[in-house]
């Protein structure tokens, strides 16, 4: 049976959330001795952070430790025969998105998710009953985790209902490692509850690593340049690089929870306690990306099908099939099993991806496979993992640290309270802080806000809205 798209992601709250990259630019100008706000990272955030500085006529520099724009966020255009994001694969929210217009602006094609998603039991697809009992655990399973919410902070595994039967282990995978990265048993209740509705997905055709690397195009940057040094006081900031130092009057970081918990910036003085308290309680999920190329269908699967199974553990993954009526199927990993996969390298990824098909659709799908890819996000230097998911009693965290010190101030999807883990959230969170910034250094006149109304948090529909 076929599950509608409006059911299952209702039921769901937003399987498909994931992190992202992008291609690089080369032809960096030479790196300025000052700037108005330093920008430090050329992900999502930080791109928005210095259009919104460039909007406001003031000067703005991108430091980038990688060699391309893009973060957790990258489109391979040239392995296969479609473009492949790497990481983010979804915008959401249409009505509110502001990056849905810079899309279109940009000249690129927006596509809306794909309609609808298929349960495997074993080697058939789930009957229509089946499927019904799925739906209610899932619809069980997030009201437990929503009335936990209201009274305490802890683990969504610790309330969630023990008579799910054969659907634990795949409720599970969905409202957890699947939404956020983390087995729910690491996963905040608050964190998962205040979520913001992500049922709406839409993708960008050309990949959204292609659409943040547009819409850097304009933005002054030096690659391959890490900030190894950030001395900061209530007056100016310097950061130093390999390439030079920078002074500034503001500066806007945009690193991940893990990167800057690692300590792997130096802060002099050293950030504060509270700070760094509160992005270690927000530390990155696992979540992984491996990419078969199939010719023939050999799976029998429509064009974009998205297919899960009925598992029995934490050994599961989720693919997105026939990708843009093409031959390349993702299949996705995560949480503690799609970590220590990770951790044993691309070729034991990609094993399990033909085992894990073959389980389903036959022994005849190893054979199929022409070529493959995987991602390795909890690897990546500058990224070290993939969303940031609060663990028990971390989702205050979060607004802790858009606490700006000195003349510093965070962002990143890891700042945002409802949008955390999406590239929704970053750039919104990246154009917040540079508008902060803008306030201090004098060139915004108006009060800063107290909170911003343009994108409120909706309640997730119940499943037969």
């Amino acid at each position: 049976m076929t599950i509608t798209r409006r059911k299952f992601l209702s039921a769901s709250a937003g399987l498909a959330m994931t992190p992202g990259f992008f291609g690089s630019r080369a032809g960096a100008a030479p790196l300025p001795r000052e700037a108005d706000i330093v920008v430090i990272g050329a992900g999502a955030a930080g791109i928005a952070a210095a259009r919104r500085v460039m909007a406001a006529n003031r000067k703005v520099i991108v430091v980038e430790a990688s060699n391309r724009i893009g973060g957790r966020c990258q489109t391979d255009a040239t392995t296969f025969d479609v473009p492949f994001d790497r990481g983010a694969r979804w915008m959401h929210n249409p009505e509110t998105n502001p990056m849905i217009k810079l899309a279109r602006a940009a000249g690129l094609e927006i596509t809306s998710a794909p309609s609808g998603q298929k349960i495997r039991i074993g080697r058939r697809n789930a009957r229509a009953g089946e499927t019904e009992e799925f739906l209610a655990a899932l619809v069980r399973a997030n009201r437990a985790i929503d009335e936990a919410a209201r009274r305490f902070d802890v683990s969504c595994g610790s309330v969630l209902p023990k008579d799910l039967g054969d659907w634990a282990s795949t409720a599970e995978f969905v409202l957890g490692a699947g939404f956020s990265g983390k087995d729910l048993k690491d996963f905040s209740v608050g964190d998962k509850s205040r979520a913001q509705d992500r049922n709406t997905a839409i993708a960008c055709r050309q990949g959204l690593g292609t659409l943040i690397a547009k819409l850097g195009e304009q933005v002054p940057l030096s690659l391959s340049t890490p900030a190894n040094r950030v001395s900061w006081s209530n007056r100016d900031v310097s950061v130093e690089t390999p390439a030079g130092r920078i002074a500034a009057r503001a500066a806007v970081v945009t690193v991940s929870s893990n990167v800057l918990a690692a300590g792997n910036i130096k802060f002099t003085p050293d950030i504060p306690k509270r700070t760094l308290d509160a992005a270690s309680k927000l530390t990155l999920g696992s979540y992984d990306r491996i990419a078969l190329q199939m010719p023939g269908n050999p799976l029998g699967l429509s064009r974009d099908d998205i297919v899960i199974e009925q598992s029995n553990s934490n050994k599961t993954a989720l693919m997105y099939a026939n990708m843009g009526g093409s031959s390349l199927c993702t299949i996705d990993v995560a949480g503690s099993f799609g970590r220590d996969l990770s951790a044993q390298g691309e070729a034991a990824m990609i094993a399990f991806a033909v085992e894990w098909l073959t389980k389903l659709f036959g022994s005849e799908v190893a054979a199929a496979v022409k070529k493959s890819s995987a991602t390795r996000w909890n690897a990546a230097p500058f990224a070290l993992g993939a969303m940031s998911a609060a663990g028990p009693g971390g989702q205050p965290s979060r607004k802790v640290l858009t606490e700006p010190f000195g003349c510093l101030y965070l962002a990143g999807e890891a700042t945002h309270e409802t949008l955390w883990g999406t590239i929704d959230g970053a750039w919104e969170s990246g154009e917040r802080a540079a508008e902060a910034a803008l306030r201090r250094i004098g060139a915004l006149r108006d009060p800063e806000p107290e909170a911003r109304p343009a994108r409120q948090q909706r309640r997730r529909a119940p499943i037969n809205g």
